[in-house]
């Protein structure tokens, strides 16, 4: 038991030391990343011939209705990184769109 509570003191000492410094605005800016990134596996896939499957209809409707609103969201605030990340990112899943639509 008390190689556990050791464990876990470490633990806890190293999320708070390498984690501090991030901030909300950084978290916020990856989980844009991941959700732009939840598709493109099976997209990219379905491209290349390796699948013959679309992703769900549902986590695709889900992943670009949540991108919007924080597409909205970062207007109305002004904020630019969001701005310019979402929209890349609309802009990337677009053209892969448009490969599969298109091929």
């Amino acid at each position: 038991m008390e190689k556990f509570d050791l464990y876990f003191v470490s633990l806890k000492n190293f999320v708070r030391d390498k984690f501090s410094h991030l901030s909300s605005e950084a978290i916020g800016w990856l989980a844009v990343v991941f959700i732009h990134c939840a598709t493109i596996p099976s997209v990219l896939s379905l491209i290349i011939g390796m699948s013959d499957k679309l992703p769900s209809l549902d986590v695709v409707m889900f992943a670009w209705g949540g991108l919007l609103l924080m597409f909205i969201r970062a207007l109305i605030q002004r904020d630019m990184l969001n701005i310019i990340t979402i929209g890349f990112g609309f802009f990337i899943q677009a053209f892969l769109l448009a490969l599969v639509v298109f091929k």
